[in-house]
């Protein structure tokens, strides 16, 4: 699309109007506060020396009353000092001829400020209020020379009783000092107000201009809303509406300057969109969604190489033996049924759906999918949550499978590992997936297998349930060799949260634990009755059963003297 009027001429063609208007406006505001700030500088010249004289005044007053108080207290101390009395003396006479001076002054700066023939009311009110405080302050000075020489004299009682009259005096000077100010102020402010005819037409004619100018301004603020404000608003909900996921969005072209092209170029943007999300969503269906967004549709994301991860493997038992009964279409729904439940659980708990191998299912947790310190911990809460979706399943094989009696039972084995893997898009070269591959890998899928040897339903390596950290209970079940491995790990069950775990396996795992150790250390009589104490406590525990059939076992055919308790697992 051809910009024909861009939006930088637009404004620039605003600008220049509301400058041209400023400048008026500012030339006329400019001439007319020059005239008015002559006529008030006149006020404030004469306004401004007489505030001040009067603020030396009371400040003159105050520091003679202090240099007094000084003098007084030096003589009257129990410990006289003549060089404070002499250097508040002279304070004292200072102050005084200052406070005289500055008194006469503001006598006659009230006569200049103020001729007679103007507000002759309010200039005969200061003027007697200057006569009233006159005689005081002499009668206060001379009171205050009696105070001392009374102090000299001897005479500190009579001395006292002067200075509460002086305080009496002082306190009737102070209040009249007070209406002196007030009045003089009042007389100020009124004359400050009285503005000539000139700062009332210049006041009507601010009101007239800035009147206009906001008219003028509402008229051009509805041009901007109608050629500008309302595309961009429009813009605006279509972002929020795709921010929402609703991506059939399609804005009209209403203008031919930059928002128009930016319009045009945002349908082309959603367009987009929507094929790269239709696509998402069939390649979702195949390959995990994450994966997708992070790998494929980000190349680099998600670099190759090594890391810790936390691989699972999940075995659905008994599926063969339901599957002689069903037609192809419900083993399908059935299995199709079983791994949504499945993956649910696994990436409601941020784990990546591998692949599907038959009836099993492989996950693995890690970066950038889920955070490096916590992937162990999400993966047993996964499998937790897959033994639950297991239970759904069941409640749901009569409607999947159409077998309402003798339905054959099912069960889940699952293989937890924790380790170093290598991780990153493996396979030819036009057909690749994102995978983990390496011993881990292996690790957890013997796991998976070993489950059927001991009659458990979770096992995990022992990096696995250290990484997972303490908010699972687990007992720890046998030191294996893997088969085509040389060293031993040992193995552990996941039983479940803490504080969810029946009180009967907590029993069994504290029972479990010494008969364990007392195995070890061919202490056959005390192992086989600690492991019968377990089945007294849950008659079906699978891992007691194992070892008791072991320790019948190495009776006969005792282990080599140094023998540990390590087991060789000889399937895979």
């Amino acid at each position: 699309m051809t910009v024909r009027f861009s939006i930088a001429k637009k404004i620039f063609g605003l600008a220049v109007l509301l400058l041209s208007l400023n400048i008026i406006v500012a030339g006329l505001f400019l001439y007319h506060i020059n005239m008015l700030q002559q006529e008030m500088q006149i006020i404030a010249s004469r306004g401004i020396p007489l505030t001040k004289a009067l603020e030396n005044l009371d400040k003159y007053g105050m520091r003679r009353q202090l240099a007094f108080e000084r003098w007084y207290y030096a003589l009257a101390s129990n410990d006289p000092n003549a060089l404070r009395a002499k250097e508040a003396r002279e304070n004292y006479e200072t102050y005084f001829e200052k406070l005289t001076t500055e008194y006469a002054t503001v006598q006659k700066l009230i006569n200049q400020s103020f001729p007679r023939e103007h507000r002759q009311e309010q200039v005969n009110e200061i003027r007697t209020l200057l006569i009233q405080i006159d005689p005081v302050f002499t009668i206060i000075s001379t009171h205050q020379r009696e105070v001392i020489d009374l102090q000299l004299a001897g005479q500190p009682q009579r001395a006292g009783d002067l200075l509460e009259v002086i305080k009496d005096l002082q306190a009737t000077v102070q209040k009249q000092w007070t209406q002196l100010q007030d009045r003089i102020s009042a007389l100020t402010r009124q004359a400050a107000e009285e503005s000539p005819k000139r700062e009332l037409w210049v006041k009507r004619l601010a009101f007239i201009i800035t009147l206009s100018a906001m008219l003028l301004g509402l008229l051009l603020a509805a041009f901007i809303t109608r050629r500008l404000v309302k595309p961009i608003h429009s813009l605006v909900t279509g972002l929020d509406h795709v921010e929402k996921g609703n991506l059939d969005v399609e804005l009209p072209v209403v203008s031919k300057d930059e928002i128009g092209v930016l319009t045009q170029s945002f349908n082309f943007f959603i367009r987009e969109l929507r094929s790269k999300e239709q696509i998402k969503k069939t390649f979702g269906k195949y390959i995990d969604p994450r994966i997708l967004d992070q790998v494929i549709l980000q190349p680099g994301a998600a670099d190759s190489g090594r890391r810790v991860m936390t691989v699972s493997f999940a075995d659905l038992v008994g599926f063969t033996g339901i599957s002689e009964h069903l037609t192809p279409s419900r083993m399908v729904n059935l299995l199709n049924r079983h791994f949504s439940l499945q993956a649910q659980a696994v990436q409601q708990n941020l784990g990546v759906i591998d692949k599907f191998i038959g009836d099993a299912l492989m996950a693995f947790w890690g970066p950038p999918f889920s955070a490096e310190e916590n992937h162990a911990r999400l993966a047993c809460q996964a499998a937790l949550a897959q033994l639950q979706a297991l239970a759904a399943l069941r409640d749901e094989l009569p409607e999947l499978t159409g077998l309402r009696n003798n339905l054959p039972p099912i069960d889940l084995r699952i293989g937890i590992s924790t380790g170093e893997v290598i991780v990153g898009n493996i396979g030819a070269e036009n057909a690749r997936s994102y995978t983990v591959i390496g011993d881990t890998v292996n690790l957890g899928q013997r796991l998976e297998q070993a489950n059927r040897i001991y009659g458990t339903e979770i096992l995990l390596s022992e990096a696995a349930s250290l990484a997972a950290g303490t908010d699972f209970v687990t007992r720890e079940i046998d030191l294996v060799v893997p088969k085509d491995k040389m060293e031993p790990i040992r193995v552990f069950e996941l039983l479940g949260l803490q504080g969810q775990v029946p009180e009967t396996k907590l029993e069994i795992v504290r029972r479990f634990a010494p008969a364990l150790v007392a195995y070890r250390s061919r202490q056959w009589d005390q192992a086989e009755s600690l492991f019968h104490s377990c089945l007294e406590v849950f008659p079906q525990d699978g891992p007691s059963r194992l070892f008791l059939d072991r320790i019948r076992h190495l009776r006969t055919q005792p282990p080599e003297e140094h023998w540990q308790g390590i087991w060789y697992l000889e399937t895979k």
